[in-house]
């Protein structure tokens, strides 16, 4: 009962906040909710899998893309165009995740990323069914029970969407798939010596994480309603990874930390610096490795509590 209540006054909490600010805070307070749920989900992949892969965004933009296509050009009602989008992103998962069985490291690395840029490749060149370069714009969320969901409600959702990735996936990590997926990642053979089965561990792993991406991909189509090829480029597919060893590979609160220092930062830096915010973040991840690991989390292991935090 306890437990229930926190998450409500969590959601109340974090929902309230959108209320108090502008239109442009609001927006920014919106991607990075996102971006935590990105993060979350990258992290159970990447730090808790051990599955180095760079796909994650290209399923955030297929989620994003195919419910927009399901609902406008084929006409679907919402309930059916999400259940669609989700099927297609398990689909596509499960085609990359069962022969990727095989690869480990920097081969699964350039699989995926060799995925993720033949996903811009398709967006480019998709004609009238992704917009080609200029995306698909001038659409809006269908009413729900006649009324429409915008500004501040719509943070609520999102809201939502990262609670409910952060419980899913916490859930998991305590669970035996959870261990399981650790065991996999610290060492296969073992893994399997104990009884994992260890292709079985990744694939599931893989499209568990891909379908929450594709998730929040759909919730984010209806943010600035308009998707477009440059905004699930490759270079928000490193962004992430560095969120994730930034705040602390592994650690849910990790993803979290990093989520929220390297989205905001640039906001702070682009003033002082202009785009330069990447170099900033290269050495930022450098002093991070060489100083702390564990990444900023672990700063929180010095304090007496601090092994509780997850």
């Amino acid at each position: 009962m306890r437990s229930a209540l926190g998450w409500v006054a969590a959601a109340v909490l974090l929902s309230a906040v959108a209320f108090f600010l502008s239109g442009y805070y609001n927006d920014v307070y919106r991607k990075l909710l996102l971006w935590i749920a990105l993060a979350l989900s990258y992290n159970f992949l990447f730090g808790i899998s051990g599955q180095v892969a760079f796909s994650h965004f290209a399923f955030y933009g297929i989620g994003a893309y195919a419910v927009v296509i399901f609902l406008f050009q084929l006409g679907m009602p919402l309930p059916l165009a999400i259940l669609a989008g989700v099927l297609v992103c398990s689909a596509i998962a499960l085609i990359v995740a069962i022969p990727s069985t095989r690869l480990e490291g920097f081969y699964l690395a350039l699989a995926t990323l060799a995925l993720a840029q033949l996903f811009i490749v398709v967006l480019n060149e998709g004609g009238a069914v992704t917009g080609g370069t200029g995306g698909l714009v001038n659409y809006r969320l269908p009413a729900i029970f006649g009324v429409y969901i915008t500004g501040p409600w719509y943070t609520a959702v999102i809201v939502i969407l990262v609670l409910g990735t952060y419980a899913l996936l916490r859930h998991l990590d305590r669970s035996w798939f959870g261990r399981a997926c650790r065991a996999v990642r610290d060492n296969p053979e073992a893994a399997a010596a104990m009884g994992v089965n260890v292709a079985r561990t990744k694939v599931i792993a893989f499209t568990l994480t891909s379908v929450l991406a594709g998730i929040a991909g759909m919730v984010y189509a209806f943010v600035d309603n308009t998707v477009n090829p440059p905004i699930f480029g490759l270079e928000n597919a490193f962004l992430l990874l560095f969120m994730v060893i930034i705040g602390g590979s592994g650690r849910h609160a990790g993803a979290i930390v990093g989520a929220v220092l390297l989205y905001l930062l640039p906001f702070v830096l682009s003033p002082l610096i202009g785009h330069h915010h990447a170099l900033v973040f290269g050495a930022l991840m450098v002093v991070v490795i060489l100083l702390q690991p564990r990444g900023l989390i672990g700063l929180y292991d010095r304090y007496p509590r601090g092994q509780k935090a997850h």
